[in-house]
């Protein structure tokens, strides 16, 4: 399952190791290295070498157990999910767990494994893992209640009756990936999350085309410290989120509208408003200087066909890291013919610096 390489930068630690007079301590093999000293070692191998050294010897599987703190298992193209069952019960204090797979291998019972041995975990990746279905999420409910941070993107099986019973559990999600979970991510599940997860920061329903205004509102009402948050291709909402997100999420800084053709002018203004008044808000309980670090410093409306170039230099105008220059793009425009009018404060800062100066052949 796992080439020689790993063996080999083992045996080199070994011996480089057996060069050094740590403290005139005499050690024949890696037996006789102490714990501390593994878990270091642990931490300037790649995840390949850990696997290899968890069969090494009892020390090794001690200095994984209670040292390994992250993990990524992406690289296994083969047998992944036999590896993640014998290797869940020896990462108790595992805090960080990267399963993205490009062929689909986990089965529920690998999620149950780490359910049952890896309490600790805040960091879980599960995208791709066709192969999963509800029995995963309610394993993760009753056994990682410790989810900070959560991508299940691509996992198109799950229910939203299963996610709402995960977010009532795992209450201290801040970062959710549910970009094509289109089954699981219904307005029922927003309001689960809007009830349940109110540190929520990122957000990602991407292509989630079950998604109404009553679920995005549900969020806004609930989720007041989002930062991040992708709508890409959620085709039923209308100017009713972006305005309930305008209002209620003063601290985002990116919002992804692609392919929202219902989006108008309206949803624009309201944001371009809210900016405003965050502003004169900020002025009076911010120290001077500090008001560059808030408002939309990311937004992608393309495709969204319905909106004028007026609307759209508002909220341009309203948020200086909005950029429309090469090379800075954080105002996606694209599809938007009508919108080419639109040019951030760097393109006109430019040309008032061209205009002041002509050319000395005039």
């Amino acid at each position: 399952m796992v080439s020689q390489e790993g063996s080999a930068t083992l045996n080199r630690c070994f011996e480089k190791m057996k060069e050094i007079n740590m403290e005139r301590i005499v050690f024949t093999g890696w037996k006789d290295i102490p714990a501390e000293l593994l878990m270091r070692i642990l931490n300037l191998v790649d995840d390949r070498t850990v696997i290899i050294a968890s069969g090494v010897c009892s020390g090794w599987r001690d200095a994984i157990s209670f040292g390994l703190t992250r993990l990524s298992l992406s690289w296994c193209k083969k047998n992944a999910n036999s590896l993640v069952l014998s290797l869940a019960p020896k990462l108790v204090n595992l805090q960080t767990l990267v399963l993205r797979q490009d062929s689909p291998q986990l089965e529920d019972n690998a999620v149950e494994a780490i359910a049952n041995h890896c309490h600790e975990l805040q960091d879980l990746d599960l995208s791709k893992s066709l192969k999963l279905t509800d029995h995963s999420l309610y394993a993760l409910a009753r056994g990682c209640t410790n989810l900070t941070k959560l991508n299940l993107s691509g996992c198109t099986s799950f229910s939203d009756t299963a996610l709402a019973y995960l977010t009532r559990v795992c209450r201290k999600l801040k970062v959710l990936n549910l970009c094509g979970c289109v089954e699981a991510v219904s307005d029922n599940a927003l309001q689960a999350i809007g009830e349940n997860c109110s540190q929520m920061q990122s957000l990602n329903l991407g292509w989630c085309e079950n998604v109404s205004d009553d679920g995005v509102m549900s969020l806004s009402y609930g989720c007041p410290d989002l930062r991040t948050l992708d709508l890409c291709g959620c085709v039923l909402i209308t100017d009713e989120s972006v305005v309930a997100l305008a209002n209620k999420c003063v601290h985002l800084r990116s919002l992804g509208l692609y392919y929202c053709r219902n989006i108008t002018d309206r949803a624009m203004y309201s944001l371009a408003q809210s900016g405003v008044k965050n502003k004169h808000d900020m002025r009076r309980s911010v120290k001077k200087g500090k008001f560059d670090e808030e408002g939309l410093r990311s937004l992608n409306i393309s495709q969204c066909t319905y909106l004028t170039p007026s609307a759209v230099q508002a909220v341009c105008d309203t948020f200086p890291a909005l950029h429309t220059c090469s090379g800075r793009h954080s105002l996606v425009m694209s599809g938007c013919l009508n919108l080419t009018s639109v040019h951030c404060a760097c393109i006109l800062q430019t040309h008032r610096t061209h205009t002041a100066y002509p050319h000395p052949a005039h």
